[in-house]
């Protein structure tokens, strides 16, 4: 939603509700579906993915057991993983904050003259709304996997040193 630029003079692209829409409709951020499952098929086709691409490699060092394998793909995969839900979380976080804030920061004409504009009550709640009911479970949803997914490269961490 586009405020005139009477009621918000800041430019189009940097008003959080417009940044909330162009993360959400980017590629990489939507993806990620708000529905759970569509979360978890998002997780699992990039898992897929990412075995395809790393079996070729710990396959060309021909030194590991079957097991040794396999518990360095999941434990690559698995990182590979956290860094993409770490760039999910640090994307979205970034947009929380501005639809929390009362107040924008903007720059005008790139020149680093950065300026605050106060938002209208109505441009607060709004962005508060969609913050709290869209953004928060979403972030929500993104620790609880970085927490299973950290706990599970421990895991095999541990695993890989017991089987060496």
């Amino acid at each position: 939603m586009c405020f005139s630029k009477n009621i918000c003079p800041v430019p189009f692209d940097q008003q959080p509700l417009n940044e909330f829409y162009a993360l959400k409709n980017s590629c990489f951020f939507s993806f990620f579906g708000l529905k759970l499952k569509r979360y978890l098929y998002s997780l699992c086709s990039i898992a897929s993915v990412l075995m395809l691409i790393f079996t070729p490699l710990i396959l060309s060092d021909n030194f590991y057991s079957w097991t040794q394998f396999c518990t360095i793909e999941s434990l690559l995969v698995t990182f590979t993983l956290t860094l993409i839900l770490i760039r999910l979380y640090l994307g979205w976080s970034y947009i929380v904050q501005r639809l929390f804030s009362a107040t924008i920061f903007y720059e005008e004409s790139g020149w680093y003259d950065g300026e605050i504009w106060i938002k209208t009550p109505e441009m607060l709640t709004k962005d508060r709304l969609i913050a709290v009911y869209y953004v928060l479970p979403l972030l929500q949803r993104i620790k609880s996997t970085f927490v299973f997914l950290v706990v599970a490269i421990f895991m095999e961490a541990l695993l890989y040193c017991l089987l060496c």
